[in-house]
């Protein structure tokens, strides 16, 4: 049993959030209670200005430029605000290229992702005129060199994603920077100086700079030193190999945060000033004439502490001797993290945050697997009862990202909120919605 005294660490809510004096939990001016109450649950809701001051301390802290990686959350809303805020966007499909378009980001802010882009992603991206292409193969160039004879399209600019082998400290499926990756081409190898030289000499396309992504989730520093330290060796190998002169490196994004009270990531600030010095080590080691801007991609850094999830318990299950399980409306099907990879989660009462957190459950999904399991031995009053709303905080990334229709269960609606006034930006899906592709 939990010490009696448990209480919910509200530091782990967004910036906007406010405990009243009887216990009541309220972002961005309005209570949570409310906000279930009138879209009902379950319901991501996202504090706008957490949102806006997390893009505004990666604009200072990476004046390079700073790449908001919308796989993390992608909606109409959020771009608009990554956008307004200085940031330019990500994209790794042709769907996520589609809806930041229809959302009236200019091409120009757009950097296309992706390890297996089709000839059709690769044709929208270069007749709209994207930022950059990061680059993931050579048989994604031989597609671009394809195109270009073909259609007679305009060379884009081309960020070569390197893969610097290194260790990123993370759970083994957000790393991506080691030899074992489907990502990038590898330094070990040759294969990432092969393709800068490729792009150079055969001038179908634009060398705009290197690109680099280590992982997710990253709480240590040492694996971007590690990074920065290759990156340098390589781009001095490029100077001496083409003459050419590296205008830009991409670090990915990667940086941690808190999902529970013991995570201790470090602050943005921090980790760019540490990265930036870094860098400047690597260069000024290999004497390079080249002085690339230094510019990164977060998502999760942004989007998953701006949000939590609400949920209504529908049943509580005691075991003797075993455990309690309090399942509540949502589950797998709005988050996965926990079932993929055992992210684990914090769980409170909004409307008694500051009640003793006295016994220990499981929260459970309504789905038809053992493992639908949210937050295992989450801390919960003892006076829980069928009802009564339960949050996750932490909850803005790879949420709805990652959300799907399992059981024909609807993805959830999801809110903005700011300064006591909601804004639905996704609405709740129906039953309708899900079937309106079926043509049985």
């Amino acid at each position: 049993m939990p010490d009696a005294g448990d209480i919910f660490d509200a530091t782990l809510l967004s910036r906007s959030a406010r405990v009243d004096a009887v216990g009541r939990c309220s972002i961005g001016g309005i209570d949570l209670e409310a906000l279930a109450e009138e879209y009902g649950t379950p319901l991501f809701v996202y504090d706008e200005d957490d949102l806006r001051s997390r893009c505004r301390e990666y604009v200072t802290a990476f004046p390079g430029g700073v790449h908001y990686a919308s796989k993390a959350f992608l909606c109409r809303a959020m771009v608009r605000l990554v956008v307004e805020e200085g940031l330019d966007v990500d994209v790794a499909t042709g769907g996520e290229l589609h809806l930041v378009r229809s959302a009236g980001v200019p091409a120009e802010r757009i950097v296309v992702h992706g390890n297996n882009k089709s000839d059709d992603e690769l044709r929208v991206a270069v007749r709209v005129g994207v930022k950059h292409i990061v680059l993931d193969s050579f048989d994604e160039l031989d597609r671009i060199e394809r195109l270009e004879r073909a259609e007679g399209l305009a060379p884009p600019a081309l960020l070569v994603r390197v893969n610097p082998g290194v260790e990123a400290h993370t759970h083994e499926y957000l790393a991506t920077g080691a030899e074992d990756s489907k990502f990038g081409f590898s330094m070990a190898d040759g294969s990432a100086l092969a393709a800068v030289e490729r792009v150079v000499a055969t001038g179908v396309a634009r060398l705009g700079g290197l690109h680099c992504h280590i992982g997710s989730q990253i709480f240590r520093s040492d694996g971007f030193d590690a990074a920065l330290e290759r990156l340098g060796q390589l781009v001095a190998r490029i100077e001496s190999a083409t003459g050419v002169l590296v205008d830009e490196l991409d670090l990915g994004g990667g940086l941690g945060v808190r999902y529970t009270s013991t995570d201790d990531p470090p602050a943005v600030a921090a980790h760019a000033a540490r990265v930036h010095e870094s860098l400047a080590g690597a260069l000024g080691a290999q004497g390079v004439r080249s002085r690339p801007r230094l510019t990164t991609e977060p998502g999760r850094s942004i989007a998953a502490p701006a949000a939590l999830t609400l949920y209504r318990v529908g049943t509580i299950k005691p075991i003797e001797g075993v455990r309690t399980y309090v399942s509540v409306d949502g589950g797998i099907s709005d988050n996965p993290r926990p079932a993929l990879y055992g992210a684990q989660y914090e769980a409170f009462v909004p409307t008694r945050a500051t009640a003793p957190r006295d016994q220990v459950v499981t929260i459970a999904g309504k789905h038809c697997e053992q493992g639908d399991l949210l937050v295992r031995d989450a801390r919960l009053p003892s006076d829980l009862v069928v009802g009564d709303l339960v949050a996750t905080p932490c909850t803005g990334a790879y949420g709805y990202a990652m959300a799907s229709n399992y059981n024909r269960v609807p993805r959830p609606a999801v809110v903005f909120v700011r300064e006591g006034v909601a804004r639905l930006v996704i609405r709740r899906e129906t039953d309708e919605d899900m079937a309106r592709l079926d043509l049985g």
